[in-house]
């Protein structure tokens, strides 16, 4: 795997940082993650716009132009041998000169990318859905903002993997956030329901397309507060993200998601999204290319 450290690209296995950085002490720095098909990054404005404004939420000057970021991004992604990849992103405040909660006065920003094979859910979960659970939203209150302070999604992710399942979605005072690492869509009654863009909830990149989809294929959607009791009661429910693209949750605690004979399965609708997903992902990646 390769690997882009302040200004220098080199094996990933190669990359170090000095045990004072701030975003090993601290967790003080922003993420992004960027999924890559046919060496073409996906939706890269995007994703480019959603760091900056996590940049700006923590009072991090932005190290690169739009441009720079393009560039670096390009070249690694071009270094890798597979072309189906994740671009990782890491901008924390850099190594200050001794440990103190202060904002450093001279320090310069770390700046880390490394690029991994693409792994999507796999045949299986695609045709069968996976499980979840659902735990408290116990995070802080900028969830808005893609930070490395993520010991409290990681704890969540961990309960759902000691479960068997895939994902564990939150609540907080009775209503829908998300998931430890998606965005949760819930369809009832044949219209599709997720929670708005606020300080709870992570500006998906995935959650825009599903959205534009919805609207360009006049599928009724509402972006509105979702309560716990719609969650549970859902017709269908769906991950999304970078990485998951549209996916089915088809048992919720133990329970199989939905009504009648398709309960436990993934539902019309959710096969119809991601199927406008992939028609709409290789419409990118042409215009990409040419």
């Amino acid at each position: 795997m390769m690997a882009y450290l302040n200004g220098a690209f080199m094996p990933l296995a190669e990359a170090r940082i000095s045990p004072l950085d701030r975003g090993f002490l601290y967790a003080d720095g922003v993420y992004e993650v960027i999924p890559v098909y046919s060496r073409c990054p996906f939706r890269l404005d995007e994703h480019l716009r959603r760091m900056q404004a996590s940049l700006d939420g923590i009072r991090l000057k932005n190290p690169h132009s739009a441009d720079e970021w393009r560039s670096i991004i390009r070249r690694l992604v071009t270094s890798a041998d597979y072309v189906d990849q994740t671009v990782y992103i890491q901008i924390t405040r850099g190594a200050d000169v001794r440990r103190d909660a202060c904002f450093p006065l001279h320090a310069q920003p770390t700046v880390f990318l490394f690029t991994s094979p693409l792994v999507g859910p796999t045949p299986a979960q695609r045709e069968s859905g996976v499980a979840a659970i659902t735990q408290p939203d116990i995070r802080w209150g900028r969830c808005d903002l893609k930070t490395l302070a993520l010991l409290p999604n990681v704890l969540m992710r961990q309960l759902a993997a000691d479960a068997g399942c895939a994902e564990t979605i939150m609540l907080r005072d009775g209503f829908l956030t998300e998931a430890s690492t998606s965005n949760v869509f819930v369809v009832k009654g044949g219209v599709i329901l997720t929670p708005p863009k606020d300080h709870r909830v992570l500006p998906g990149i995935t959650y825009d397309v599903v959205l534009e989809l919805a609207a360009k294929h006049q599928a009724p959607y509402e972006v509105r507060p979702v309560s716990e009791a719609e969650l549970r009661s859902a017709d269908e429910l769906w991950l999304t993200a970078s990485t998951k693209e549209v996916l089915a949750i088809t048992t919720l605690d133990g329970k199989p998601v939905g009504n009648g004979p398709n309960a436990g399965r993934p539902g019309p609708l959710g096969r119809q999204m991601y199927a406008w997903y992939s028609d709409f992902r290789e419409e990118v990646m042409r215009h990409a290319e040419t």
